[in-house]
């Protein structure tokens, strides 16, 4: 029923992959395929001080390139698994072993106020909300602590450079009331969805590092970009 459901909505409205464009299917197999080909670290170079190892699923480009705009930009909500389950790939490459120090709790790096109002929806917290789920089906303990707040104002970030958004960003982020306590209850890995010049996790970082022992803090993010996969020194 759900098929024969989904051939008729396509012919009155038709839809193509988010992806590659192939008509009348949301996602094809290869494209949701791709989004988590192979977890590796990554580095951006000038590499921010402060930035904890991070991992990525993917290369931003192509098809993943164009689903994360899609999420975010379009409100393509519907891909919100298939970019939470390469997230999940990305937090299982660099956690560790599942029975250390507890449960996984995944900290989005938040959007301002503004770009959140203007999306109608906070794209971060729901891959990572994807992600969670996705680690709690294979057995590992797993939950979403939205625990970070901007702090003050900052600029947008397009168009500025790896200085600028680290100038940018300094000091931005602060960890909300009663956020440490929730802190400390298991392992924590900081989530975005995209890594370029890695200043908003080096960040977060800052701002969870203030309130609570560094005890191997890590970063997983969906897509990085092409160079910081070529330079990876692992």
């Amino acid at each position: 029923m759900r098929g024969w459901w989904r051939e008729i909505v396509g012919l009155v409205l038709p839809v193509a992959c988010a992806g590659c464009g192939r008509p009348r299917t949301e996602l094809c197999e290869e494209c949701a395929a791709g989004a988590a080909a192979g977890p590796r670290r990554v580095r951006p170079a000038p590499e921010p001080a402060g930035l904890p190892v991070v991992h990525a699923a993917a290369p931003y480009e192509n098809a993943v390139r164009a689903m994360l705009l899609a999420h975010k930009e379009r409100g393509a909500l519907g891909l919100a698994g298939v970019l939470g389950g390469a997230l999940a790939a990305a937090v299982r490459a660099g956690a560790g072993h599942p029975g250390e120090r507890g449960p996984l709790l995944l900290v989005p790096v938040p959007s301002t106020r503004r770009a959140t109002a203007g999306r109608g929806h906070d794209p971060v917290r729901r891959i990572a909300a994807a992600a969670a789920a996705d680690l709690r089906r294979g057995g590992t303990p797993a939950r979403v602590l939205a625990v970070l707040r901007q702090g003050r104002a900052v600029a947008d970030q397009a168009g500025l450079g790896a200085r600028e958004r680290q100038a940018n960003l300094a000091g931005a982020l602060v960890v909300a009331d009663g956020g440490r306590r929730l802190l400390g209850g298991g392992r924590v890995v900081l989530v975005d969805d995209l890594l370029t010049t890695g200043a908003s996790l080096a960040e977060a970082a800052r701002a969870v590092r203030e309130v609570r022992a560094p005890d191997g803090l890590r970063a997983a993010v969906v897509a990085a970009s092409p160079s910081a996969f070529e330079i990876n020194r692992n």
